[in-house]
């Protein structure tokens, strides 16, 4: 007897909005970064026997020349087999010539630093590609994601409370936090129930009581509500104007305060940037504080077409930063180059300083995230647009290259780093002493993967 399986439209939803996005995704920078260690190994001269995406059991493969290029199954990473890996391996002098094991060290470097070299690449050719075509490129800074409070509304919760600007939330009902993302999640979490925030106000340490307010909103068509306490907004002030915009005509520049448009009052980036969302190609007038003094200039935000509650719309737009990040744009491509360098800087920085918080432990090791939180995140970045998730390609490309430099025994890091202690003592290090450390590198690798889809099951248990 036969049982026939049918696709639910829950299974097929699921498989079309994370599975697919996450497979083009992945698939890409394992090729870009495979690539690189294939391209550094022929220029080097070495034979490259194998170029796979995926691993384990082969799904196909083809032989054009003297490399078998492969499908594998697991779509979790992928390789490059190079001839001549074994060190005690006989060879003929002719066949030395071409094996990775008998070449130069400096040979051997530019091979294993060539993959996570060329997803940094990557990232600069989108970046680059994505300022050249008049996109905004934002590049936040670490000080966006510290749960520090900037603004207080007048006559939130936060407000009632006695919670001030430059106070930092460490403990939300006792349990440690160290991003603002967390802060936001036990708020949006809170149901309308009480929370007790800890935090720091210059050397004190402070407790108090708030309870979030509770608001309905429209969200592509549906009522949905939401739990707020007035802090999670920025100050309206002003970091930079991008070049030939509404903001820039009318005068305003970085460092400006906005405290009035058109008569009301504004104490958060949210408010303002509402008011201006509303009024698209309609006069405000913006009273700024600058240097001391208030000034007010007239601004025109520029129409541009949007999609509000799930329906086409016109928003208005008038060229300026959000607090603590630097916006790339310009209207002249030569130029895009430039800005494609500074934003694959930025983005590596903020990486790189990102891992150094998660093992300090000043940041949360529950913001890793696994296979299962990429997947979403793709499909999210997709069902905004393709530009959306070719930006999240160019994140994920970028945190690739990182995490594959990190000196441990297994990664290319660690490769580099056996070719660094070489390089010192003028030999290889010993077989028992690289199988001990690519042992602890093994151990440490699958630790950190389990304990990243750990992560992930536990956001999906609880979002």
């Amino acid at each position: 007897m036969g049982t026939a399986f049918a696709w639910s439209p829950d299974v097929v939803s699921l498989l079309t909005h994370w599975a697919l996005p996450f497979l083009v995704v992945l698939g890409v920078l394992v090729a870009f970064h495979e690539m690189g260690h294939f391209l550094a190994a022929r220029w080097v001269g070495v034979k490259v026997l194998k170029f796979s995406l995926g691993f384990g059991p082969k799904i196909f493969g083809r032989q054009i020349g003297e490399t078998e290029y492969l499908l594998s199954v697991v779509p979790l990473g992928g390789y490059v087999k190079l001839f001549g890996e074994d060190e005690h391996e006989t060879l003929t002098p002719e066949d030395k010539k071409r094996a990775f094991v008998h070449q130069s060290l400096w040979g051997k470097t530019l091979i294993v630093a060539a993959g996570p070299i060329f997803n940094f690449i990557l990232a600069y050719l989108i970046y680059t590609a994505y300022i050249g075509l008049g996109y905004t490129l934002p590049v936040p800074s670490f000080k966006d994601i510290i749960p520090e409070v900037e603004a207080v509304l007048p006559g939130s919760p936060a407000d009632q409370a006695g919670l001030k600007p430059g106070d930092r939330v460490i403990r939300v009902n006792e349990k440690e936090i160290s991003t603002n993302a967390e802060l936001l999640k036990y708020i949006s979490q809170s149901n309308g129930k009480q929370l007790t925030l800890d935090l720091t106000r210059g050397e004190q340490v402070k407790t108090v009581l708030v309870t979030p307010s509770k608001t309905t909103v429209q969200d592509n068509g549906k009522a949905t509500t939401i739990f707020q306490l007035g802090i999670e907004e920025r100050a309206p002030v002003i970091t930079a104007v991008i070049p030939g915009s509404r903001a820039q005509a009318a005068g305003l520049s970085a460092g400006d305060r906005v405290v009035r448009i058109d008569g009301h009052d504004i104490f958060t980036w949210s408010q303002m940037t509402s008011l201006v969302r509303e009024s698209p190609n309609r006069a405000l007038q913006f009273d700024i504080q600058r240097g001391g003094t208030t000034q007010t200039l007239s601004v025109t935000p520029m129409g541009e077409k949007a999609t509000v509650e799930g329906k086409p719309a016109e928003v208005g737009k008038i060229g300026i930063s959000a607090q603590n990040q630097t916006i790339l744009q310009t209207n002249d491509p030569l130029k895009a180059p430039w800005l494609g360098a500074q934003a694959t800087w930025g983005w590596t920085e903020l990486t790189v300083v990102g891992i150094y918080k998660i093992i300090t432990g000043d940041i949360s090791r529950k913001n890793i995230g696994g296979p299962l939180t990429i997947a979403k995140t793709a499909g999210d970045a997709a069902e905004q647009g393709t530009s959306s998730l070719v930006f999240l390609m160019a994140m994920l490309s970028i945190n690739l290259g990182v995490l594959n430099l990190l000196p441990i025994p297994i990664l290319d890091g660690g490769h580099l780093l056996f070719f660094f202690i070489e390089a010192i003592r003028r030999k290889p290090l010993e077989d028992r002493q690289r199988e001990l450390a690519q042992q602890v590198g093994l151990v440490l690798l699958v630790g950190i993967m389990i304990f990243a889809f750990w992560n992930d099951i536990e956001r999906l248990i609880s979002p």
